[in-house]
């Protein structure tokens, strides 16, 4: 990233640190090289994240919300519960596909920060279990789904769909038949909630 006379902010800091961390990888990268990127001092950068630990962490919470704000939208619909469901899952499943399968350095790199960062893992999870709790609900208020506890039921079905969305199955989405696999499993957790 090259220097600009734009006024130094936490989004220009995080937009250069994903570059480097692309570049040179989660070991190698430092803060200087950050500063470097942006034509500032090491200085100016901690101004804005006290410790190359929360600059990371920073990071890493900015990749993990772009998925959770892509999903929002749905949540936010007022369709029918059950297709957007399966369209929060389908949409989740191709985020987290992309991230690996368009930028493998730095989907790599990102795995290495998120075991760093486990806070940031937990409430990223739980705003996607939120999400799915508020889908859930609104299928028990139409008559949809049967939940005794929507909150429960959410946790449940994410667990029970983690192959397509936990990073640690990345070597499974791209195998032949997996999108079969995806839609049978989706299928049966739709007829497990309905009525």
């Amino acid at each position: 990233m090259a220097p600009t006379s734009e006024p130094l902010t936490a989004a220009r800091i995080l937009e250069a640190t994903e570059e480097v961390l692309r570049r040179h990888g989660p070991a190698k990268a430092t803060v200087v090289d950050v500063a470097r990127a942006l034509g500032v001092s090491h200085g100016s950068v901690y101004r804005h994240f006290r410790t190359k630990a929360a600059l990371r962490e920073a990071v890493t919470e900015r990749w993990l919300d772009r998925t959770s704000a892509s999903l929002s939208g749905i949540v936010a619909e007022d369709g029918d519960p059950e297709a957007r469901l399966r369209t929060w899952f389908t949409t989740l499943f191709e985020a987290k596909r992309h991230k690996a399968g368009d930028d493998p350095e730095l989907f790599a790199t990102y795995m290495v920060l998120i075991g760093e960062h486990s806070a940031v893992v937990d409430r990223h999870i739980a705003d996607l279990t939120g999400q799915l709790t508020t889908i859930v609900e609104d299928g028990v208020r139409r008559g949809v789904f049967a939940s005794a506890s929507p909150a429960v039921t959410a946790r449940a079905v994410f667990d029970a769909t983690g192959r397509f969305h936990d990073p640690c199955y990345v070597r499974d989405w791209e195998q032949p038949g997996i999108d079969d696999e995806f839609e049978a499993v989706v299928g049966l957790v739709l007829r497990g909630l309905r009525v």
